[in-house]
Formats: C-alpha cells, sequence, structure tokens
C-alpha cells in the first residue's frame, strides 16, 4: 500500500468550494448562520494550522516537557470549553467536573498508551494524538450530559419542590436526574459505536488506511480508541455529576437551583 497523496496548496484550497453549497443552503433556509461558518471554518483552519506546525516541532524534537505542556494546554482548554457552556454552575461544581475531566481523561489516556499499546507515555506520536480523541470526546459528553442535567432540573423545579415539602431528601429527588444526564451523554458515543463499520468508516482508521497501514491493524487501533473514548466519556460524566449535584444542597436539604 502507498501512503497519502501529498496535497498542495491549490488542491487544499479547492476543498473551501464546498462551503458554497452549505452557504446556499443556509440562505434558501433562511438560517442567519453564514457569518458564523465562515468565521468557524477560517478559525478551525488556523487552529489545525497552528497545532500541525507545533506538532511537527515536537515530533522532530521529542521531549516529555513537551507533551507534558501539549497535554496541560489540551486539558485546561477543555475544561474552560465546559465551564464556559455551563456558566451557572457554583463554584464547587465547577471543581467537580474539572476533576472529573482531567483526572478520568489522564486515566484512561496513559492506561491505553502504556498498557494496550505498550509506549511511553512521554511518547508524542501516540500519546498527544490518542489525548486529542480521549479528551474531546470527554469534553463534548460532559457538556451534553450537564446541559441535559440543568434543563431537567430547571423544567421540574415545582416538582422538586412539591417532593422536598413532601419529605423526599434531595439524593433521592435529584438521582434521577443524574443517570438520565449520563444516558444522554452517553448516547452519541454508543450510536456512534453501533454504525462502525457498516454505516460510517472513522477517521482514525480512515487516516491510518491512507497513510498506508493495514486495514486490519487499523480496525484493531480504531476498535480500542472507541472503548477507551467510550470508558472516558462515561467515567468522566459520571464523576462530574454525581461529586457536582451533592453541592446544589445544603445540609438542611434546601436546593439551590
Amino acid at each position: 500500500m502507498q501512503g497519502a497523496v501529498q496535497l498542495n496548496i491549490l488542491q487544499f484550497s479547492l476543498v473551501y468550494l464546498l462551503l458554497i453549497i452549505v452557504l446556499a443552503i443556509m440562505k434558501k433556509s433562511r438560517i442567519n448562520q453564514s457569518r458564523f461558518l465562515i468565521i468557524a471554518s477560517l478559525r478551525m483552519t488556523v487552529q489545525l494550522v497552528l497545532a500541525g506546525l507545533i506538532l511537527t516541532y515536537i515530533f522532530k524534537n521529542p521531549h516529555p516537557v513537551f507533551v507534558v505542556f501539549y497535554i496541560i494546554a489540551m486539558v485546561a482548554f477543555s475544561i474552560k470549553r465546559v465551564i464556559n457552556k455551563n456558566k451557572g454552575l457554583n463554584s464547587k461544581f465547577k471543581w467537580a467536573v474539572s476533576i472529573s475531566l482531567a483526572g478520568s481523561g489522564i486515566f484512561i489516556l496513559s492506561y491505553f498508551v502504556i498498557v494496550v499499546v505498550g509506549k511511553s507515555i512521554f511518547n508524542p506520536q501516540y500519546t498527544i494524538p490518542l489525548a486529542g480523541m480521549i479528551m474531546g470526546n470527554s469534553m463534548t459528553g460532559v457538556t451534553l450530559g450537564l446541559k441535559t442535567f440543568n434543563e431537567n432540573i430547571r423544567s421540574q423545579r415545582t416538582k422538586i419542590e412539591t417532593l422536598l415539602n413532601l419529605g423526599a431528601t434531595p439524593k433521592k429527588i435529584l438521582l434521577p436526574y443524574v443517570n438520565d444526564a449520563v444516558e444522554t451523554a452517553l448516547l452519541p458515543t454508543m450510536n456512534s459505536m453501533v454504525g462502525m463499520g457498516i454505516v460510517s468508516l472513522p477517521g482514525m482508521m480512515t487516516g491510518q488506511i491512507l497513510s498506508g497501514t493495514l486495514p486490519t491493524t487499523a480496525i484493531l487501533y480504531q476498535i480500542s480508541i472507541m472503548i477507551a473514548i467510550c470508558t472516558s466519556v462515561c467515567l468522566t460524566v459520571f464523576c462530574s455529576l454525581h461529586f457536582g449535584y451533592k453541592t446544589l444542597y445544603n445540609s438542611r436539604n434546601q436546593i439551590n437551583f
């Protein structure tokens, strides 16, 4: 098998013509998000180009310090994104989310790289790309879980207050909402796993095949990383919500919405 075809600037730039289709549909459907699409596309391009340049330098000059700093930056950005998307959280809840996201992501990443792949955690070729997939999916999962949890308890505020007045404890009241949010956060990952190999060929597997890796090897890596992602999402959301929801009520069983 040959490696991936090297794209020149002209070939690469042609892909942006596809956005004309999106813009046309937006205009036809009266969706006022054209400016956001353009900004998002430009921001994505700049960020990925910068990431490519940084990773090229790190791969050519491998050093544990570079890997550590890159992972710290990745974790910090993930936490910031989740917190910004859920600004109504109290400070203790934010700490629960931050620790859960960082701890779960780093634990799963370390297990995958060291135990499954058998490489050093400071190997940038494996650690950085795998960290991106694990942390990125965990960030998305916990954001969805928190959004579901917050929307449910706010929409059910009258019901929750009634149950409190009837003597129900905050734990018994809030725990079903926590479990529902965990389930909702896991559904996209599980649906993706169900369709893989039949409906879709995932990005990691496709990238490895394009680079010349044997499909059988690419498949083993893809199965492994999907299980790692599913575990990381589940653990992150579970810990975030199970530690976080306890910060919503005090010793007198009063819930702060």
